[in-house]
């Protein structure tokens, strides 16, 4: 990401199995972060939990709510990429036809992550 005076964070990507459509599951994921603390005041800002929609099976979306499927920075975010590749290297970006792995090389430099074990 740019550069910011915010602190680290922690990221990892999930593959889920749901019933929910997108907007609710996208609901429940906010109700999940307000649990947690999360009030969304100011974009942007440094926050306890931030837990994203990146994909829905191969679904292009895009709601008067906000809600865009995949997510519109999805291929512009090391720190998406590299969990990602980790769980998914095939999963392909339902409007590139790009894999995860691909969108990972493609990466500009400069993004500072640190891998966890």
């Amino acid at each position: 990401m740019p550069p910011s005076g915010q602190p680290w964070f922690v990221n990892g990507v999930a593959r889920v199995d749901t019933s929910l459509n997108p907007a609710e599951l996208l609901a429940r994921l906010h109700e999940i972060e307000f649990q947690f603390g999360r009030r969304r005041i100011v974009r942007n800002e440094s926050r306890v939990l931030d837990l994203d929609l990146l994909a829905y099976d191969r679904e292009r979306l895009v709601e008067e709510s906000g809600l865009a499927l995949p997510h519109p920075r999805i291929a512009e975010r090391a720190f998406v990429l590299y969990p990602l590749v980790e769980i998914a290297p095939e999963w392909q970006h339902p409007v590139s036809g790009d894999t995860a792995a691909e969108m990972l090389r493609c990466l500009p430099e400069g993004q500072q992550i640190e891998r966890i074990d």
